[in-house]
């Protein structure tokens, strides 16, 4: 029975995708539920998986952009594992005669002979010194090739190689050096379903919203002084450590409580205001900038929003990100800072009207009750669309933001000083 593998579809706006990624080679014999590709669409990186198992022939070339519902492979179900697929030299093999028995100590004798188990492996001092940093001996590494299934394409290494050594004349150390500095070489890859929506994206922000970027700094001191007096404990109940990002997330909900303007977004004609945060975590992924959605964070413990982040950042490391965990959300943090960044305006995640932007730490002088002192220092970005979020309720929310990471506790009043609301004030 001829199976046909057709492209799911990721999502009801979506029409079209990439074949990034054939996890398998046509003829390969593949078991039911395995990966045996990898689509790239305009949002997120899907799998598809085979319904059945049996031997696969490929119909659709790695980098082709495909429609949804297409066929990209067929799977040969009456197949059993490795009989179609079996190559012509093991064929010719099994065809050939098989040499007289010999006695073990000639046979032994024999291989101890043959140059293949007595030479010398061909390393590079490099690869050497991994290998000896391994474990492993030369005749571990012998023994692992001559058990070693080739196949296609490592024939095909080993003939282009072959080929190349007997074609081009071996140049001194010097040479091949001199000539990999001064090569000048470039590469065309097509862009990815992802890459190109999100440049698509990026420009459309930049022309359709009227934005704009307010700045302030972060006396870090406060944040880092809790995190380090409680870091193992926290780790020790919650299974999690406790980052600045959780500190960071927990300030924006909270702030947003005073200022839902910023929460908003502009649909149509109307102006939609959400009562719940869904804050978007803006990740670097393998093939691109993710944006995961922690959901209701602002009912969430530190806790729970370390481990919510933990989770979907590992699911974007490994491109198992589905599209309800990157759509939906109200409000966007990135954080440069990991990448070294000292101050950025961050581009609005649409169609979200905000978003802000955390960079490094680095310790700064500051006046302090008239006297200078040195204090890790963090420079904060909020970028906004000025259509509908005004400059005072930008500014106010972002120094209500800086105000409780430099007294965390306020988080747990609303950004409102204890003393005001023992006072009622």
């Amino acid at each position: 029975m001829i199976l046909e593998v057709k492209v799911p579809s990721p999502g009801e706006s979506i029409t079209e995708v990439q074949l990034s990624n054939w996890l398998v080679e046509d003829g390969a014999y593949v078991e039911k539920d395995q990966d045996i590709a990898e689509i790239d669409s305009d949002k997120a990186t899907l799998s598809i998986a085979a319904e059945a198992a049996g031997v696969i022939r490929l119909k659709v070339s790695q980098g082709k952009t495909i429609e949804v519902g297409s066929i990209v492979a067929t799977i040969e179900t009456a197949a059993t594992n490795g009989a179609p697929s079996a190559p012509a030299s093991e064929i010719h093999s099994e065809s050939r005669p098989k040499d007289p028995e010999v006695a073990p100590s000639v046979r032994d004798e024999k291989a101890a002979s043959t140059p293949q188990a007595s030479a010398p492996l061909n390393l590079t001092p490099l690869a050497r010194k991994m290998l000896h940093d391994s474990g492993m001996s030369e005749s571990e590494m012998l023994d692992f090739l001559l058990h070693y299934k080739f196949g296609k394409k490592d024939i095909s290494f080993v003939l282009d190689q072959k080929s190349g050594t007997t074609a081009v004349p071996v140049k001194s150390a010097s040479i091949q050096s001199l000539d990999s500095e001064t090569e000048r070489t470039e590469e065309r890859k097509k862009m990815s379903m992802l890459r190109k929506k999100l440049s698509e994206r990026l420009v459309s922000v930049k022309n359709e919203t009227a934005m704009l970027t307010t700045f302030n700094e972060v006396n870090m001191t406060p944040v880092m002084q809790l995190r380090n007096q409680f870091k193992d404990q926290f780790k020790t109940k919650h299974n999690v450590s406790l980052g600045f990002m959780s500190f960071f997330t927990k300030a924006v909900t909270e702030a947003l409580k005073l200022y839902p303007q910023v929460n908003a977004q502009i649909d149509g004609d109307e102006i939609v205001t959400y009562n719940y945060a869904d804050i978007s975590i803006a990740v670097s992924g393998p093939k691109g900038l993710v944006v995961p959605v922690v959901r209701n964070a602002g009912s969430l413990s530190l806790a729970e929003i370390e481990l919510k982040i933990k989770e979907l950042a590992l699911k974007a490391r490994d491109n198992k990100l589905s599209l309800d965990e990157m759509s939906g959300g109200t409000f966007t943090i990135t954080n440069g800072g990991v990448f070294g960044s000292m101050l950025s305006t961050p581009i609005i995640n649409p169609p979200q009207s905000a978003i802000l932007g955390m960079h490094n730490i680095v310790e700064r002088p500051v006046a302090i009750q008239g006297k200078v002192e040195i204090h890790p220092i963090m420079y904060v970005a909020l970028s906004y669309d000025h259509r509908i979020i005004d400059g005072r309720e930008s500014v106010g929310f972002l120094v209500k933001v800086k105000e409780m990471l430099e007294n965390p506790l306020r988080m747990l009043y609303g950004a409102r000083n204890p003393e005001e609301i023992l006072l009622g004030l």
